[in-house]
């Protein structure tokens, strides 16, 4: 039986874990981040991968960093034939992926060379791709630059936020994953190496990618929000007090007013001119120090200030 190490850490990663252990695959030990302190009033809380791992019953290994820890020395005794990794959150120092006689692999939550880095399916959806995928690739020391194993697409839909996509990316990943596994391991499969030339990045979301430009178009905007639901969540103000924006609709209507004007609102509706003349609607905000809303909630309640000709994101600093 094939002795694997599993790496990971959010939801994404369980559905795999889990398929490893339902095909009889020895995991003999599984690594993710350390319990964080999660909400405002700041629970200790295990990672989703931790939590599935004790109920399969299987060991548990919690390093704050893994290069040199007691962790990787345990990892180096339990000798493993090979190592997983999906969305675990450190870099493998290059003497532990020596370690497996079958080397490490990641499932990876895009189309490689496409958005190496910590953040693909959030860039995904930001960048306004029609798909996205899983690539299985090989472990090397440079980031998300191993040689591809396996890829598999998907599209993205005007309703897939990252949350959507996440779900979705995790099933594909589990699928393929079990799928590849065995002629890897047979040296049946060969890394395909990457084309560098067509190498796009997808680092951790800033603060600042958080705030809503309104000179883009409704559509990019859409994209953006779409993009950090339901994390980090985008924004822009009114009149210094923050709006976060959950959900917005682009409309098919243009208009002469400049980028950030609310240009119309009613009890139902509020709508709010974009670049090059769009408009979308806003559907879900959650507005400082309260819950999210529908925005018949919030233009009847504490929302009735929001005026026509008055701008948003005027008080954010770019």
């Amino acid at each position: 039986m094939t002795k694997i190490v599993f790496m990971g850490t959010p939801q994404f990663s369980v559905p795999i874990l889990e398929s490893l252990v339902e095909n009889d695959y020895d995991v003999v030990a599984v690594v993710t981040q350390p319990d964080r302190p999660v909400g405002r009033k700041k629970v200790i809380t295990a990672t989703p991968v931790k939590e599935a791992a004790l109920r399969l019953g299987l060991k548990v290994l919690q390093p704050e960093k893994i290069s040199n820890s007691p962790e990787m020395a345990e990892i180096v005794e339990l000798a493993p034939d090979l190592i997983v990794t999906a969305a675990f959150g450190q870099f493998l120092p290059e003497k532990l992926l020596q370690v497996p006689k079958h080397g490490a692999i990641n499932v990876h939550a895009s189309l490689l060379p496409k958005y190496r880095g910590g953040a693909p399916v959030h860039y995904s959806i930001m960048k306004g791709e029609k798909e996205t995928g899983v690539t299985i690739m090989e472990m090397i020391k440079k980031m998300d630059a191993g040689g591809i194993y396996a890829q598999r697409a998907i599209p993205i839909t005007k309703t897939d936020d990252v949350g959507i996509m996440f779900d979705k990316l995790s099933q594909v990943g589990m699928e393929l994953l079990i799928e590849t596994l065995p002629g890897i391991l047979a040296n049946e499969i060969k890394p395909i190496p990457q084309d560098e030339s067509l190498v796009t990045f997808s680092p951790n979301i800033t603060r600042e990618e958080e705030i809503i430009d309104w000179n883009k178009t409704a559509e990019e905007i859409d994209w953006q929000v779409r993009g950090m639901r339901p994390w980090p969540v985008a924004h822009t103000t009114y009149e210094g007090t923050r709006w976060k924006i959950v959900a917005v609709t682009p409309l098919d209507e243009t208009t002469t007013e400049s980028a950030g004007t609310i240009i119309y609102r009613d009890k139902k509706q509020l709508k709010i001119a974009c670049g090059q003349g769009t408009v979308l609607t806003v559907d879900q905000l959650q507005p400082a120090g309260k819950g999210l809303q529908e925005i018949a909630v919030f233009l009847n309640g504490s929302g009735q200030k929001v005026a026509v000709n008055q701008k948003v994101g005027q008080d954010e600093a770019k």
